[in-house]
């Protein structure tokens, strides 16, 4: 996907007014200075696609085994997160909950520049995305929430599905960046549109992974070949990437983390608390926050969150 970051950058619609806010832009490379804070599961292959694709990236981490494949990569590491934010066009940040990026936020306003565009991708509450927005609108950066979905495969293979929301202006600046770090990319919206748009995402993935999880809990009960059930539903109605790739990891018994449960349960704790102050019901994604909670209180948060499956063995009496 990097090499068409440069040819897609030079067909953006600019103005004179545009080319002056973007100073730290390189028109002719079609790249950019970018910062990157986060560095796990999901920032690490995302900061290392960006450096492929031939952008300029310094990144942050508080541990230095973080920052090591990205230095070996080619990326310079700055010394404290205000740093980070000097002389950047871009900053992103892929950390864990809202209290985290408000934290690095304040950070990075410190030292930017006005005109700085700043990019969480976490997945935080819409409100917290809103305030962060605000926040730092007072100090002349832009803020996009743009959270992804696609686990770590589409982090790794450039193929995340992401959701911004923000001005029109800041998610044209930010694009080039999300053209190598995604394959669908929407603008759905002002301040915390795109946060909206995960949590509805996590709301048909929480439910999507209970329900696969039930049915090959069930077939294994009837003793019946699960990975052939699960065959026979993908030619079906019931066809989903949840069961396709969820699914084969369930049978597999492969719960190394891609997207870890304790994650899954945070989201929909945000989901639920969202629907709570707007008095909506979500019935069905209460269930599955329960489901998951059960995961994390048998020790399971560090597993992915295909383990909810564990959970409904134990329930049914251990494994068949």
């Amino acid at each position: 996907m990097g090499g068409a970051v440069g040819e897609l950058w030079v067909h953006l619609p600019r103005s004179e007014e545009d080319r002056l806010l973007t100073g730290n832009f390189s028109v002719e490379g079609g790249c950019m200075r970018i910062g990157f804070v986060g560095l796990g599961i999901m920032g690490r292959p995302m900061a290392l696609n960006l450096l492929r694709a031939g952008h300029t990236v310094t990144v942050w981490a508080r541990r230095l085994e973080s920052v090591a494949p990205l230095q070996a990569a080619g990326a310079a590491v700055a010394a404290s997160l205000p740093e980070l934010a000097t002389g950047q066009a871009l900053v992103i940040s892929m950390v864990a909950d809202a209290p985290d990026v408000a934290e690095v936020m304040r950070a990075l306003a410190r030292q930017a520049q006005p005109g700085l565009v700043a990019v969480d991708m976490s997945t935080i509450a819409p409100a917290a995305a809103r305030a962060i927005h605000a926040e730092l609108a007072e100090s002349g950066i832009d803020f996009v929430d743009a959270p992804v979905s696609g686990g770590e495969p589409g982090a790794i293979a450039g193929t995340l599905s992401i959701m911004a929301g923000g001005s029109e202006t800041a998610f044209a600046r930010a694009l080039p960046a999300f053209q190598c770090m995604g394959g669908n990319i929407v603008h759905v919206g002002g301040p915390g549109a795109g946060q909206v748009a995960k949590a509805a995402n996590q709301v048909v993935t929480g439910m999507g992974v209970v329900a696969v999880a039930e049915a090959v809990n069930f077939a294994q009960k009837n003793g019946v070949d699960a990975a052939k059930v699960r065959e026979a539903l993908l030619g079906g109605f019931a066809a989903s990437k949840i069961l396709e790739n969820h699914g084969q990891r369930m049978i597999e018994r492969n719960f190394k983390p891609g997207f870890k449960s304790w994650m899954h349960e945070k989201d929909l704790n945000i989901v639920l608390q969202t629907a709570h102050e707007l008095h909506v019901g979500l019935p069905g994604t209460a269930v599955a926050a329960q489901l998951f909670s059960a995961a994390v209180a048998q020790g399971l948060g560090e597993d992915d969150s295909v383990a909810v499956l564990r959970v409904l063995e134990q329930l049914a009496g251990g494994v068949q």
